[in-house]
């Protein structure tokens, strides 16, 4: 799969993506038969919608791991809580910033202000497929919150089997990189959590989109 990803003009996933995040068209490669279009115009407008039911479910400070530019981090700092949004792309920094919220290029596995302190961590619009792992990603979120925190992660629809693909985005003629991408459903949420040391608390519908509220085992939540 790697060799049919691989071009001789490809560049960062970074690159690529500030590319996508400035409103250069962009699709996004491996994860479906067929190209799909990657939906940057749903991230960069205000948060809205169903967007307001993932945020009803934080509490406290709360970690947006993954902002991208930064529509829900802005959302959770207009509620009053204390936020802070961490992506590997600096053009998604920048835009979370400018929208009057507090962001810093991290990645998640690097050392992060309040490592254990965390009420909630937040991950929205698929970004437990970051790093291709689930399991792992999971157990970091462990590791940052605190012993009463929550996890609150979009999953995927009931009947949408977990997988883990290599991807590579296009803008613009030029292709990045390929990375690791996971997809996690409802079906699969329960065992996932149960390897990371975690337990599913409740998993809703909203719309066409699902959200599992993770705790540590013992925990309320």
């Amino acid at each position: 799969m790697t060799d049919q990803l691989n071009r001789p003009d490809e560049m960062s996933f970074s690159e690529v993506f500030s590319d996508a995040l400035r409103g250069h068209p962009c699709q996004v490669l491996g994860l479906d038969a067929e190209p799909s279009v990657l939906p940057v115009e749903d991230w960069t407008r205000p948060a809205e919608g169903h967007d307001h039911a993932l945020l009803d479910l934080c509490r406290g400070a709360t970690l947006d791991i993954g902002c991208g530019p930064g529509r829900m981090t802005a959302a959770l700092v207009q509620r009053g809580l204390p936020a802070l949004g961490i992506d590997v792309v600096p053009e998604a920094v920048s835009q979370t910033v400018e929208r009057g919220a507090t962001a810093m290029r991290r990645d998640v596995f690097d050392r992060l202000p309040r490592e254990g302190r965390w009420s909630t961590v937040l991950l929205a619009d698929g970004n437990v497929g970051i790093g291709g792992d689930p399991v792992q990603l999971l157990r970091r979120v462990r590791e940052l919150m605190t012993a009463r925190g929550r996890a609150v992660v979009e999953v995927a629809p009931p009947g949408v089997p977990a997988t883990v693909s290599w991807a590579a985005l296009e803008c613009r003629g030029v292709r990045s990189r390929p990375f690791r991408w996971a997809v996690l459903g409802v079906d699969d949420v329960d065992r996932v959590a149960r390897e990371a040391g975690l337990r599913v608390a409740g998993t809703t519908q909203h719309g066409s989109r699902w959200v599992s509220l993770l705790v540590p085992r013992g925990g309320v939540g």
